[in-house]
């Protein structure tokens, strides 16, 4: 009856984050306490909840239960699984109450909704940098560690992120589950359909700050500005010259080979 009434009876003494459950109380303050009582039995990496460690454990053994109905692509987990089924019915049910956009999960809503307050609770105690997301601060800890816990099952290469590495992988199968809508154009990344679609719609969402010419990607737009800040970052690692593109130095660099 909660779930039609939403009323959350439990609530937490350190940040007031409220419950339906009492159990999923008790396990949301094990977040508080930095308590990790379940291990996984191959690498000795500590979870604070028993079913994190059953999800871990499908690194160690490539298994796969969870599996498309319609593409026939498996997952690790069933949350990945649903996610990837939107892909398929278009859903995204929850909306921004400022912006109206829409996403397909919860979690990446509410991580949305910081970027309208600015706040950053997360930081980082090794160099102070802040974030919005608990998973963007375990990201960046590895920078700091060196871990890659993600690691390739065909060529062993590991990586920061499970979404590299599945990103990866499809170099080994060719897959490219992303098709354009109009021309049918397949691509490995979601990301990469969203940025190929503006061609056919003629969107340019970045703007030059100083002469206001527009592009479709963020990467075009940092390029173009170096013409106005002089900034030259890319530098031949034989003769110290330095160079606006990258491309450029990769030329220059054939001058030495």
């Amino acid at each position: 009856m909660k779930i039609h009434t939403g009323e959350k009876p439990f609530s937490c003494s350190e940040c007031s984050k409220k419950f339906s459950k009492k159990y999923d109380l008790m396990l949301h303050m094990i977040t508080h306490s930095g308590e990790k009582p379940f291990s996984c039995s191959v690498c000795m990496k500590r979870f604070t909840k028993k079913a994190d460690v059953v999800n871990h454990m499908r690194i160690h053994t490539g298994e796969k239960p969870f599996s498309c109905s319609e593409c026939c692509i498996k997952f690790s987990r069933k949350s990945s699984l649903t996610m990837h089924m939107t892909t398929h019915s278009g859903e995204r049910p929850y909306s921004c109450s400022v912006c109206t956009k829409r996403f397909k999960q919860k979690g990446t809503m509410d991580a949305h909704m910081i970027t309208h307050s600015g706040e950053k609770p997360f930081s980082c105690s090794v160099c102070n940098k802040s974030f919005s997301r608990k998973g963007s601060l375990t990201i960046h800890m590895r920078i700091h560690s060196g871990e890659r816990p993600f690691s390739c099952s065909e060529c062993g290469k590991n990586f920061l992120q499970k979404g590299n590495l599945m990103m990866h992988m499809r170099t080994h199968s060719e897959e490219k589950p992303f098709s354009c809508s109009v021309c049918k154009k397949t691509f490995r990344r979601k990301a990469e359909v969203v940025v190929h679609m503006r061609m056919h719609g003629g969107e340019k969402p970045f703007s030059c700050s100083v002469c206001k010419k527009r592009f479709t990607r963020k990467t075009y737009m940092d390029a173009h500005t170096r013409i106005h800040t002089g900034e030259k970052p890319f530098s031949c690692s034989f003769c110290s010259k330095i160079f606006r593109w990258r491309t450029d130095m990769v030329t220059h660099m054939r001058i030495h080979s």
